[in-house]
């Protein structure tokens, strides 16, 4: 057991000094699953993981797309002290970092209170404060936390991230894969500031992450194609970001 934490311990170091060189980290399910389960408890996971199934459709798209849905939580956290929920908020980003759907105040159904406050995502946030303070110190944190799921159809790709390549305008970034079902694409993209191409990586399998500095990387999702266009096809991610307050 001892081994065990030594090794996620050297793997949590490895992952900081990633994000403090290129910007960015890919990891393997395996990989993630195991840096979890050291952060805390993933007791409830498979009930969360079955919340997707309960999103609410994403009502503020410019482009009139409806193939995302959604739900948002926010946490905050002072240093030394624990994670706590914060009141249902808006979730906002100018329109610098977000063309299509940004300068505006977006209210997105609450995440579902039994998950909100329960083990497995309390464990997902634990785990990114302990990595991204490894960057960072003991900071006070603005948090939030996303539930998405992009659908797609006959005649109707999915788009990720329907803004393009783009930073989210806070300071790092997990994007965790939950489950991809009847889903072509849906490709990772990594850039530079200047609008070069970096890297990429498929979210394949439930608990494949990335993990972005968001001062430095700019990244975006290819669009997602149903394989088979009668059947239900979509790609779920939980995605949490960490803003250090002022």
């Amino acid at each position: 057991m001892q081994t065990g934490l030594q090794e996620t311990g050297v793997a949590s170091q490895a992952l900081a000094e990633d994000l403090a060189g290129p910007g960015f980290a890919f990891v393997h399910a395996p990989g993630m699953r195991a840096l979890l389960e050291a952060a805390g408890p993933l007791d409830d996971w498979d009930a969360l993981a079955a919340s997707w199934d309960r999103l609410e459709l994403d009502d503020y798209m410019a482009d009139h797309g409806r193939y995302r849905r959604r739900r948002h939580a926010v946490y905050a956290a002072s240093p030394g002290a624990a994670i706590v929920p914060r009141p249902a908020q808006p979730h906002y980003q100018s329109l610098e970092y977000n063309a299509l759907n940004g300068g505006i105040a977006r209210w997105f159904a609450a995440v579902e209170p039994g998950f909100a406050t329960g083990p497995a995502l309390g464990t997902v946030l634990a785990f990114c404060r302990s990595l991204f303070e490894r960057l960072a110190g003991a900071v006070a944190w603005h948090i939030e936390l996303h539930q998405f799921r992009i659908e797609a159809g006959a005649g109707m790709e999915g788009l990720p991230t329907p803004e393009g390549m783009h930073r989210d305008g806070v300071d790092y970034v997990l994007v965790l894969l939950v489950h991809r079902q009847n889903i072509d694409r849906g490709t990772t993209l990594i850039g530079a500031p200047d609008g070069s191409f970096t890297d990429s990586f498929t979210l394949a399998a439930p608990f494949d992450a990335a993990l972005l500095d968001d001062h430095r990387v700019y990244h975006g999702v290819t669009p997602v194609q149903a394989r088979d266009p009668a059947l239900p096809a979509h790609r779920d991610v939980l995605v949490v970001t960490f803003r250090i307050a002022t």
